[in-house]
């Protein structure tokens, strides 16, 4: 979806998701990076907020600095601009099964109200076949053992469903303490970042709550876009619309990944 949200005229909804997810990594040190919506807010928040991120892929290069987005965890340009590339068996065994990265970003086909993955297969409907979807990558490792995981995908029924059609990646299972009776070290999802506004788990119970709406969205549209009966914080805050330095530097890495 590309729309100008209602009420703006200079930035997609796309543009307002990715900043966003950029800024929520402001703080980050390390940062393990999924592929798609993950993979530019990461770059952006390195261009922007963060200029000392240091971005790990899964195909095993540390601290990347792409000049462009690239095109796939294979591309090229993370290899010759990183500190190091490592054997894929290294990054997971010692850097992430180790708990030696602090955030995870991860995107996904479906998500549910515990934050629970599916990159896997999708129903298509009565006598049609399964759609299948790339698959579990690293997701499953990144969010058991990354100190905490970062989301980012489109919100719509299709995509926030009450019951997924495959489990690919656990975020917070059923509820609270489901992680730490299956041994996950990390914290699991911390926020999932959308086109609409931003989530983030409820400390007592653990499922989804909206905490802030974009400029120009409002809660009912959000609860219409969400596949089951989504709680909504007592006081929704808005975020900030993206400055022009965000912007440019967003359409700048875009720009150059075409013409890759």
């Amino acid at each position: 979806m590309t729309a100008t949200p209602a009420g703006t005229t200079d930035f997609t909804s796309d543009e307002l998701m990715e900043v966003n997810a950029a800024r929520a990594l402001a703080d980050a040190t390390t940062c393990f990076v999924g592929i798609g919506l993950p993979s530019t807010a990461a770059n952006l928040a390195r261009a922007t907020v963060n200029p000392h991120l240091v971005l790990i892929y899964e195909s095993g290069t540390i601290g990347s600095k792409p000049t462009r987005l690239p095109l796939s965890i294979g591309d090229g340009e993370l290899a010759e601009t990183a500190d190091a590339v490592v054997p894929v068996p290294e990054m997971f065994n010692y850097w992430l099964q180790g708990g030696r990265i602090d955030v995870g970003f991860l995107g996904a086909a479906q998500v549910d109200a515990y934050a629970n993955i599916n990159t896997t297969v999708v129903a298509r409907g009565p006598d049609k076949p399964e759609g299948r979807l790339p698959g579990a990558g690293g997701a499953p490792e990144i969010a058991s053992n990354c100190g905490k995981v970062l989301m980012v995908l489109r919100h719509s029924t299709r995509s926030f469903v009450k019951r997924l059609d495959f489990v690919t990646t656990l975020g917070h299972g059923g509820g609270p303490g489901d992680r730490k009776k299956l041994g996950m070290p990390g914290a699991g999802p911390t926020a999932v970042i959308t086109d609409l506004g931003i989530l983030r788990p409820d400390p007592a119970t653990a499922e989804l709550v909206l905490t802030e709406v974009h400029p120009g969205v409002t809660v009912e549209r959000v609860r219409a876009a969400t596949g089951w009966e989504l709680t909504v914080a007592d006081t929704v805050g808005t975020t900030e619309p993206p400055t022009s330095d965000e912007l440019a530097a967003l359409r700048a890495l875009k720009a150059a990944g075409k013409d890759a």
